[in-house]
């Protein structure tokens, strides 16, 4: 007996299965109407926000369980579930591109609908900020029981479990400032330096957010290792070494 696929087997408002499922009915009225748009442009500027939330929902959700499986001693398993958070995040940064093609006066425009809201009040990266904190604790609580230091994770093989981590780790925080240096000169872009935004923020504000990092000790030791290696070299070159 054959199936009939054109019959909707899945409860809920929509027409098909796939508008049941992806709640298409729900999603697509998220955005202002046309009668509502004072700039047609809103849309533009709605669905790169909106879709950024989704993003950041989805790669959040990911990094809270790569912190599990970290206190569960499993960090392999850890560094794939940071890989497809920071994925999430590479994905956000390269929709900023849209708002390219936001013209710096039409915003002015948008501005005024938009209230106080602020992108300090997303919820999407204030769940990053809480993630990324609990990577960071699982991360030094698994590492003092295993009774290894960061110098010696670096100084192994690059293919140990720890190291793996560690480097997945490393990725997660480069993306997130790169996705700020991207944002940053998007916002410099549209209402320029030495302004404020919405929520009463000075705009430069958001450089000096750039430079923040998640996992300074991973950071950190990059530094030391140099330094280390510098100083070997120095004694290596020196007459008196031999």
């Amino acid at each position: 007996m054959s199936r009939d696929y054109s019959v909707r087997i899945l409860e809920g408002s929509g027409d098909t299965d796939y508008a049941r499922y992806m709640r298409t009915d729900i999603l697509l009225t998220l955005q202002r109407s046309p009668d509502e748009m004072i700039h047609r442009d809103e849309l533009l500027f709605q669905t790169v926000h909106q879709s950024t939330e989704l993003w950041l929902k989805h790669a959040t959700f990911e990094v809270a369980e790569a912190a599990a499986q970290i206190r569960r001693s499993a960090p392999v398993a850890a560094a794939m579930l940071l890989a497809r958070g920071s994925l999430g995040i590479q994905l956000v940064t390269g929709q900023l591109e849209m708002l390219h093609h936001l013209s710096p006066w039409d915003f002015q425009a948008i501005r005024t609908v938009l209230g106080n809201g602020s992108g300090f009040e997303s919820p999407g990266w204030r769940a990053v900020r809480q993630v990324s904190q609990g990577v960071r604790d699982a991360f030094n609580e698994y590492r003092r029981d295993v009774g290894i230091n960061l110098v010696q994770v670096y100084q192994g093989s690059p293919t140990s479990p720890l190291y793996r981590l560690a480097e997945a780790m490393i990725e997660w925080d480069e993306r997130i400032s790169v996705w700020r240096v991207h944002h940053y000169k998007i916002a410099t872009r549209i209402i320029g330096h030495d302004v404020v935004g919405t929520k009463g923020t000075p705009v430069d504000t958001l450089a000096s957010l750039i430079s923040h990092k998640f996992f300074p000790d991973l950071w950190q030791l990059r530094t030391e290792l140099t330094r280390t290696a510098s100083v070997g070299q120095a004694a290596e070159a020196s007459p008196d070494a031999s």
